[in-house]
């Protein structure tokens, strides 16, 4: 298995987005991958936020990065993921997932399915930010496969 902290990196604050996407580039344009297709995140101004807070429970993210690299693997392609913790403001990036694969097709279907589930099971807590407040963004939260209290 590849090393975790070369792919999966957290912030702590907005991303610099040109940055992380650039050296992703720099560092794997050479490595015979024929895509390299990210997708960035950027806090929308809507519903009166200042902006949107996160906090992450990093062992579970670990796993669950670690099932998506071994997805990628399985197709000769590696997933990398950028994400903030703490405060975001509107317009601002809390958010990067790229591929790189051999093969256009399978980088395109990859992010696609990596942020959508990203998107489902990550456990990454949302929080808006109101009058300089956190508050916890329930309504467009989803709850964890297998999270909650044991009956």
């Amino acid at each position: 298995m590849l090393d975790r902290k070369e792919f999966l990196h957290l912030f702590d604050g907005c991303l610099p987005v040109e940055k992380i996407t650039n050296s992703w580039y720099e560092k794997y344009k050479n490595s015979n991958y024929g895509a390299i297709i990210t997708f960035v995140g950027v806090v929308r101004d809507e519903n009166k936020i200042e902006g949107l807070s996160f906090d992450i429970y990093e062992p579970i993210l670990n796993s669950w990065f670690d099932k998506w690299q071994k997805i990628a693997n399985d197709k000769n392609a590696i997933v990398l993921m950028a994400h903030s913790r703490g405060d975001v403001f509107n317009h601002e990036s809390s958010y990067i997932a790229a591929v790189c694969s051999p093969k256009r097709r399978v980088a395109l279907e990859l992010i696609d399915e990596f942020v959508e589930d990203f998107k489902a099971q990550a456990p990454i807590w949302k929080y808006d930010i109101i009058n300089k407040q956190r508050v916890y963004a329930k309504d467009r939260s989803t709850a964890i496969s297998g999270a909650g209290i044991l009956l």
